[in-house]
């Protein structure tokens, strides 16, 4: 009992004597061990709560709540996968729905390009001739070689005119009438020329008047080239053409042999040839040579009379054919 009392009775002073000294507005200065520091009073994880916090009030204080948890609006949402959501596909152009082109249509064999050549043998042999005259046709009227002793001499003109005078008097000092494919330009520079041919009793044919690829043209552009080489021809000689043709540089097709062919023509080629549009190394000694070496039966000789070689070695050409038992003839031979 008297230990209750003693107890009562510190309690007591301890409570007065703090009365007083509030009520004197001393502080007591703080002992080391008081003194709050930042450190020692870290701020609540998310997890913990302070343990002097006071029951929960009817409306929390924002002090309550611990500075450490994220607001559900500060949640980052996920990142989006890279697998693009169908709505999001762009619709596909015209161009990745259209139906694919048809293949274009196979190019019309009959249209191919060739050119013409041959392959020469031995002196008295006709020479070998390319694959595509087996499909030429009966109406088609090619000519490039002919039969027996007969020789065809031929002049293409897309050149130089060359020694007009030296050619006409070899010609007849020999009595050979030869063949002509002129260029139309050249004819209408020189029409008198075409004249003179034609009154010596030469042969002239259509060359085109442009001397173009007629493989690189419309059928429309080759009819009328061949067709105003006809007016020109009637309107300086007063005759019709004679039905012959060649073409430019020797290119055709077989759709080109039934357009001139339909157009009442006989295309003609050749079975002896030169570079003779070139100077001659040997001079006039190459032209006979390459004209003597491939003689044969038929022979249809192609010249440039623009060269100057060919004119020089004419004379002596044509004597030697002749002493090897040929003729001369026109090309309007074959039509017989």
């Amino acid at each position: 009992m008297i230990k209750i009392k003693f107890t009562a009775y510190i309690a007591v002073l301890v409570t007065a004597s703090a009365l007083l000294q509030a009520c004197s507005g001393a502080s007591r200065p703080a002992l080391p061990e008081d003194t709050p520091t930042v450190t020692a009073s870290p701020s609540p994880r998310p997890s913990e709560a302070p343990a002097e916090t006071p029951a929960a009030s009817p409306s929390p204080s924002p002090s309550v709540t611990p500075e450490g948890t994220p607001e559900p609006s500060d949640t980052p949402e996920p990142a989006p996968t890279e697998s693009p959501k169908p709505s999001l596909t762009p619709a596909p152009t015209p161009q990745q729905t259209a139906k694919p082109e048809p293949s274009p249509a196979p190019e019309d064999p009959s249209r191919k390009a060739v050119s013409w050549y041959y392959m020469k043998k031995g002196k008295g042999e006709v020479p070998g001739f390319p694959s595509e005259t087996k499909q030429y046709k009966p109406d088609h009227r090619v000519i490039y070689v002919g039969t027996g002793k007969k020789v065809y001499l031929t002049f293409d003109t897309g050149g130089p005119l060359g020694d007009v005078d030296k050619m006409l008097q070899t010609l007849k000092d020999n009595d050979v009438k030869a063949n002509y494919f002129l260029a139309g330009y050249n004819v209408k520079k020189h029409p008198d020329f075409l004249k003179r041919l034609v009154e010596d009793g030469h042969l002239v044919g259509n060359h085109t008047m442009t001397h173009k690829d007629l493989t690189t043209l419309t059928d429309e552009q080759v009819k009328q080239d061949l067709e105003e080489y006809e007016r020109m021809y009637e309107e300086i000689t007063g005759e019709p053409i004679p039905r012959f043709f060649r073409f430019p540089y020797g290119k055709y097709s077989m759709h080109l042999l039934d357009l001139v062919s339909g157009m009442d023509y006989s295309s003609v080629f050749w079975s002896t040839a030169m570079r003779d549009w070139e100077p001659r190394e040997n001079g006039a000694e190459d032209p006979y040579n390459d004209i003597m070496n491939n003689l044969h039966d038929g022979n249809i000789i192609l010249m440039h009379q623009g060269s100057e070689e060919n004119i020089e070695a004419l004379d002596r050409i044509i004597k030697a054919i002749k002493e090897e038992g040929y003729e001369f003839g026109l090309l309007t031979d074959f039509e017989q």
